[in-house]
């Protein structure tokens, strides 16, 4: 029986950290534990500039305090970035993040056209100067058949632009894992979330929308398939948590907003999935090994000492007036951070 377990470089590679009182509150909840995470532009208005990008970075680090944690940001895409443009910003990020227009949360701004032609300025220069392509793959479809559907754009993009690295986000689907091996450009993020749950355990009884997310939680045959691939850490997929707070009031309430928050109990809930299935030698390459190979990171070491011991989830974190439920408030866990070495 296996009573402890180290992670060694924990990267979260597709976080949500918001900004202002939200941002000091979920930042540190990340930054203790991992060793860096890819960030999300989608603030309002959404990140665009240089100026923009190292202001909001500077807030991260400063909410992060001394946790010894990169983030690595991302620019929200746009048509119309030239050369010179992605040149002088090529060092201060990581990836530039494409959102369909008003397919998620703020990306009301996104692009209006998956049309390669209207898109080919940013991609052409991005493949020029090496910077991958995250893309949150849906289309404005039936709801559970969005990221299926966008499976045919992807393979548009990979063959069009075959020196461009792009990453499917928070693949969902079996579709998605399948697609991974035909294309050498193809990479992709899976969430915590859709490695445990489908569309039953969101809306099968009664609705938990502490569980509601989009890209939606979809069928049994799809987890599998995503669970599958990330116990075996394929080697073109990463851990991206998506955790994504929203304030109580917005996820409890009428019409309420997509996303799960899985930050504090990313790391415990993982270790247990990976033990459960026998597979936990494969755990720091899916959760560290291979982002550092695919997007050529260099990491400061840092490794959080995990023990079998029993770890009661908070009903709810709080800072000034921000309120945020977790994924499993008030359950227990079979795993606890015992200590980090930073």
């Amino acid at each position: 029986m296996v009573n402890t377990f180290i992670i060694n470089q924990a990267l979260d590679m597709h976080l949500h950290l918001r900004d202002g009182d939200m941002l000091k509150l979920v930042a540190p909840l990340t930054s203790n534990s991992f060793s860096g995470a890819l960030v999300m532009p989608n603030l309002v208005p959404p990140i665009t500039t240089k100026e923009d990008l190292l202001a909001y970075k500077q807030r991260i680090i400063q909410a992060s305090k001394d946790d010894n944690f990169i983030p690595f940001m991302t620019l929200f895409f746009q048509n119309n970035y030239t050369f010179e443009f992605l040149q002088s910003i090529k060092d201060e990020i990581i990836g530039i993040k494409l959102y369909p227009a008003g397919i998620t949360t703020n990306s009301q701004t996104g692009v209006s056209s998956m049309d390669i032609e209207v898109l080919r300025t940013t991609l052409e220069n991005m493949s020029k100067l090496n910077i991958p392509l995250c893309i949150h793959g849906e289309t404005n479809g039936f709801v559970m058949d969005r990221e299926k559907e966008f499976m045919p754009i992807y393979e548009s993009l990979a063959i069009n632009f075959p020196n461009l690295k792009i990453i499917m986000e928070h693949i969902t689907t079996k579709d998605a894992i399948n697609l991974l091996d035909k294309y050498p450009n193809l990479y992709a993020t899976v969430t915590l979330h859709h490695l445990l749950i489908t569309l039953d355990d969101v809306a099968g009884g009664m609705l938990d929308p502490h569980l509601f997310c989009k890209p939606i939680a979809k069928r049994p045959e799809d987890r599998e398939a995503l669970l599958n691939a990330a116990l075996k850490a394929h080697p073109k997929l990463m851990f991206g948590s998506d955790s994504a707070p929203h304030p109580k009031h917005k996820k409890e309430c009428c019409g309420c907003a997509a996303g799960v928050f899985t930050s504090p109990i990313a790391l415990q809930v993982l270790v247990e999935l990976f033990e459960k299935h026998n597979a936990l030698e494969n755990l720091n390459d899916f959760i560290s090994n291979n982002a550092q190979k695919i997007y050529g990171l260099n990491l400061n070491k840092k490794s959080i000492k995990l023990i079998k011991k029993d770890f009661i989830v908070p009903n709810i974190y709080e800072y000034k007036e921000e309120k945020v439920i977790p994924m499993y408030a008030g359950k227990t866990l079979l795993w606890s951070i015992d200590s980090i070495e930073k």
